[in-house]
């Protein structure tokens, strides 16, 4: 970097994006939560124009619902709509890992064995949000090298609507089966063959399912248990 080159420097919005993402995704932040902004300003000392403008998308990414004049809270959890989320990013992986195996360099291949390495310490540490870092940073080379930008932005934009999935199985010790897919998509990248390394691709995704399905069950109950206490109420 020379020296009249502009220094990176994250936005607040950012800031205060991914910090409330996490608490909603480690569950800091429940389904159903209220969400004011001059209280969620104060508790991450930031202005409230940073934070509203993170709710904004979160709300866009159906993490947050919001009524005009009314009310912000945290999104409940809908099933079927992580299901539909879950479907296309799977798909979206698959397709960047077949346009990019062909032009994946050994830089880009030691950058996916070191995501994967950090991925495992992760969770030696029991470190369920480094160990999401981590995997991002894995399966970001191979949507980076597609050259997609279509493919990179329907992944952003549906993708956090599988961190609660995510954490739930990197919580586990299910997510070694993850580390040990990593390491043989790598192989199959690195030996040029395509259409293992797509199979190995929608293998990963769809280990998210088991996630879902657990998903489905908590919100259903959730649902039961809130009517249960409704109608309890009204006697």
């Amino acid at each position: 970097m020379t020296a009249l080159e502009p220094v990176p420097r994250r936005l607040l919005r950012d800031e205060a994006y991914d910090a409330l993402l996490e608490a909603i995704v480690s569950g800091e932040l429940p389904p159903g939560q209220k969400l004011h902004d001059g209280e969620l300003a104060e508790r991450l000392g930031l202005s409230r124009a940073p934070v509203r403008q993170a709710l904004a998308r979160l709300t866009a990414e159906r993490l947050v619902v919001s009524k005009p004049q009314s009310y912000t809270r945290v999104a409940p959890v809908v099933a079927q709509e992580i299901r539909d989320a879950l479907a296309v990013v799977q798909a979206m992986h698959a397709l960047a890992v077949r346009t990019a195996v062909p032009r994946l360099t050994g830089e880009d291949l030691a950058r996916m064995r070191a995501a994967n390495a950090a991925f495992v310490r992760a969770l030696d540490a029991e470190d369920p949000a480094a160990a999401v870092a981590a995997d991002d940073a894995l399966h970001a080379v191979p949507i980076e090298a597609c050259g997609n930008e279509a493919l990179a932005e329907t992944v952003r934009r549906y993708t956090p609507l599988l961190r609660r999935l995510e954490r739930r199985r990197f919580s586990s010790t299910a997510a070694r089966a993850s580390a040990a897919r990593h390491d043989t998509l790598i192989d199959a990248c690195a030996a040029g063959d395509t259409a293992t390394a797509v199979t190995l691709s929608g293998e990963i995704w769809g280990g998210l399912d088991a996630e879902a399905a657990a998903e489905e069950e908590a919100a259903g109950t959730g649902a039961a248990q809130d009517g249960a206490r409704a109608r309890t109420a009204r006697r």
